[in-house]
């Protein structure tokens, strides 16, 4: 079979990492993480744009596996929002790589949409100093991923995501092993083939297939690209579903900084068509909260009663404009 051309007619990610290879024996491993690309062979003969060349168009590959997977990714948002909803929590639970992008998504929300700082976590083989410094070992030990889990106390609220892009690594395998003991839904994410065990074993399995990396067994390249996205799919689509957005603006927003500050007024400057003065005047009056901020000058309400509005309805604020009487002004658009 002729190598598989990435310039030519566009094929799934999924297609393209079932392609064979031309070797004459078959892998060493099964796992597709750590097979070698046929098409990154030479790569070391290569100049400095070729490299580039042929880095850029394996990359083009990802969007097209984690497509592939989207029936699986909603859902995981579905768990996830349902967990949200039942006070629990989404926890992120890697090695590598795949454990650095799971604390780096959770990282972000309390910023980004004002979570509590324990409602999405990250927890990663080998804990804070494996962020800096890589401690490979610490992934070999399921009953760390376990004590984890107890540390924390998993419950049947909880959604926990295992990330491992070879879908092998012990410390995720044992710490889901005991969240499911502990009564949570869990789901995996890998970039190999899953087993059936696998995915008869948890409540969703997300497998985008990239394909053999450019160098063999790198998994921080496409698998951790992926990662990435499915990561960012998962986090901003739960946290859209519970309310924290409207229209496509990140209203649940609280100034911590100048960038934030400047960010919540240009908000309320094109939600409530007002001015810079009359929207900085606001943000300092909700708290710093753009959400409250919009309650208070769509209804003219003071700040504690444009929390305790809603409060009433869980947060979602285009529920509650959309349902008052006396909501006016621009909606998000």
């Amino acid at each position: 079979m002729p190598e598989v051309k990435l310039e030519a007619a566009p094929i799934t990610a999924m297609n393209a990492a079932r392609k064979p290879t031309p070797a004459a024996r078959p892998p060493l491993d099964a796992r597709l993480t750590e097979q070698r690309n046929p098409r990154s062979m030479r790569i070391d003969q290569l100049s400095s744009l070729e490299i580039v060349d042929l880095i850029n168009a394996e990359d083009r590959l990802v969007a097209a596996a984690v497509s592939d997977e989207r029936e699986r990714i909603a859902r995981a948002v579905d768990l996830v929002v349902e967990s949200f909803r039942q006070g629990g929590r989404l926890v992120y639970v890697g090695a590598g790589t795949s454990g650095r992008l799971g604390v780096l998504d959770a990282s972000e929300m309390p910023p980004t949409y004002r979570t509590e700082p324990d409602m999405v976590q990250g927890v990663m083989a080998g804990g804070f100093e494996a962020l800096l410094r890589a401690q490979e070992g610490a992934e070999d030990h399921p009953e760390d991923g376990a004590a984890a889990m107890d540390d924390r106390n998993i419950d049947q609220r909880d959604f926990v995501l295992g990330i491992a892009a070879s879908g092998t690594t012990p410390y995720v395998h044992g710490a889901l092993r005991r969240a499911r003991e502990r009564g949570a839904r869990t789901g995996f994410l890998l970039c190999s083939y899953p087993s059936e065990e696998l995915l008869r074993t948890h409540d969703v399995v997300i497998a985008p297939l990239v394909g053999p990396e450019v160098i063999t067994g790198s998994t921080r390249m496409k698998a951790g690209t992926a990662t990435k996205l499915v990561l960012n799919t998962i986090s901003t689509s739960a946290m859209v579903r519970t309310g924290k957005v409207y229209g496509n603006l990140m209203v649940d927003l609280q100034v911590t900084c100048e960038k934030l500050q400047d960010r919540g007024e240009r908000i309320l400057m094109d939600t409530l068509d007002a001015g810079r003065e009359e929207a900085t005047r606001l943000l300092d009056a909700a708290g710093g909260h753009v959400k409250t901020a919009i309650v208070m000058a769509r209804l003219g309400l003071d700040a504690q009663e444009a929390r305790r509005k809603l409060d009433e309805v869980g947060g979602a604020i285009g529920a509650l404009l959309t349902s008052h009487p006396k909501a006016s002004g621009s909606r998000a658009a």
